[in-house]
């Protein structure tokens, strides 16, 4: 069963979640890819105000494709979240409650989430027109000249996710594939039994 959380998202949610849990998110989401994240890097540098306030908010790491007509966005599929890496503790500091991308995230993000509350989301790759489906506003809100990697702020209802790595440094990455291993052992272990 699904977890459904609305964004902006609360400290105590995020730490009540665990590794592996299914989550339909709703509520305000903001997309940003490595460009934006260099600029928002920039402005806190700089002593200058971010595109919107972190505190509590989910970035969502895609770059969606132009909109059709009659439609609010184009196919919207994660990015890999790696390459936002390096900026992610400094906007985990400022109060970033969330992040929705694919793949693995680096030991310094981990770390930074455990310390501040934040959790990690993975978002099915090769699904982007189902992501779009959930999408119900787009708004560019900062940085148009970058594109698809602007930011937009999105109005989103029950975008499929599930806790890839949680406030804790559970990570679901390493429980799956162990997870996996195990079975794989013992269905080994009972195929040589059989044999014998």
């Amino acid at each position: 069963m699904a977890i459904h959380l609305t964004a902006p998202l609360d400290e105590s949610v995020v730490r009540s979640l665990r590794a592996g849990d299914a989550v339909l998110l709703s509520g305000t989401v903001y997309t940003a890819r490595d460009a934006a994240h260099l600029r928002m890097l920039d402005c806190l540098e700089n002593g200058e105000p971010l595109p919107f306030d972190p505190e509590g908010q989910v970035i969502y790491y895609a770059g969606p494709t132009p909109t059709p007509p009659g439609r609010a966005i184009g196919s919207i599929g994660p990015t890999t979240s790696v390459r936002m890496d390096a900026a992610t503790p400094t906007l985990l500091a400022h109060g970033l409650r969330g992040m929705i991308g694919k793949g693995l995230r680096g030991e310094a993000v981990i770390e930074a989430m455990k310390r501040h509350g934040a959790v990690y989301f993975a978002a099915v790759g090769g699904a982007a027109a189902l992501m779009a489906g959930c999408v119900r506003s787009c708004e560019v809100i900062a940085w148009d000249d970058l594109g698809p990697e602007s930011v937009k702020k999105l109005e989103i209802e029950d975008l499929p996710l599930i806790t890839a790595i949680d406030a804790e440094g559970r990570n679901a990455f390493d429980e799956g594939q162990a997870a996996y291993l195990a079975s794989v052992s013992a269905s080994r272990k009972n195929d040589c039994e059989v044999r014998l």
